[in-house]
């Protein structure tokens, strides 16, 4: 082992290491989630703000939760979920 190559294993040996992990690079990951997980916790609040601002303008808050859920997926997949619900409604006499 040449010494530049000694080096690097030293101070890759001096970046804490308990248990053959990596304490620095863990404790990175961990308060990254953390940080999303506040982040995310706040965005949960702002759209709830939207949907009372929406019921309290009139609109019906459940229906805009399918809408919203409609615009995720496919056209296609959109087209078969309104075939189907049709096909079932009208076995079902509504």
């Amino acid at each position: 082992m040449l010494a530049h190559e000694a080096q690097d294993t030293a101070s890759a040996e001096t970046t804490v290491q308990t248990g053959g992990i990596a304490v620095d690079r863990l404790k990175s990951i961990i308060e990254r989630v953390e940080r999303l997980e506040e982040e995310r916790k706040a965005l949960a609040g702002d759209i709830k703000d939207i949907f009372s601002e929406a019921k309290s303008a009139g609109f019906d808050v459940k229906t805009i939760k399918q809408i919203l859920k409609l615009r995720k997926m496919e056209p296609a997949q959109v087209e078969e979920q309104e075939t189907l619900l049709d096909i079932y409604r009208r076995a079902l006499g509504m």
